[in-house]
């Protein structure tokens, strides 16, 4: 059973930043793309930022671009998506995602 489970989000101000986690089990990120997913309330799901199996061709939406940094640690099994200079816009439930498998959600939310 593939598993992935998200941590790090919460209430930051505009400017502040947060690391988000996304612990996975049962599949090896090594051998995978792994992608972060972000939901605003009252909206779709938004492609946030991936990096490739070999852990090279990183790629992000233009909205975060400069901001956020997606990174993974193999011997961890876990990747990370660094996010810094938050903006309100920024707020919303954010997902890891593999293949067809997606983590719960961690909630963030950039406020004053």
């Amino acid at each position: 059973q593939v598993e992935f489970v998200e941590s790090g989000g919460g209430l930051v101000q505009p400017g502040g930043s947060l690391r988000l986690s996304c612990a996975a089990s049962s599949i090896r990120l090594s051998q995978y793309s792994v992608a972060w997913y972000r939901q605003a309330p009252g909206k779709g799901p938004e492609w946030v930022s991936s990096i490739g199996s070999a852990g090279m061709s990183l790629k992000y939406a233009d909205s975060v671009k400069d901001r956020f940094t997606i990174s993974r640690d193999i011997t961890k099994n876990t990747f990370y998506l660094q996010m810094s200079n938050l903006k309100p816009e920024d707020t919303g439930i954010y997902y890891c995602k593999s293949e067809e498998y997606w983590g719960q959600g961690t909630q963030v939310t950039i406020a004053s």
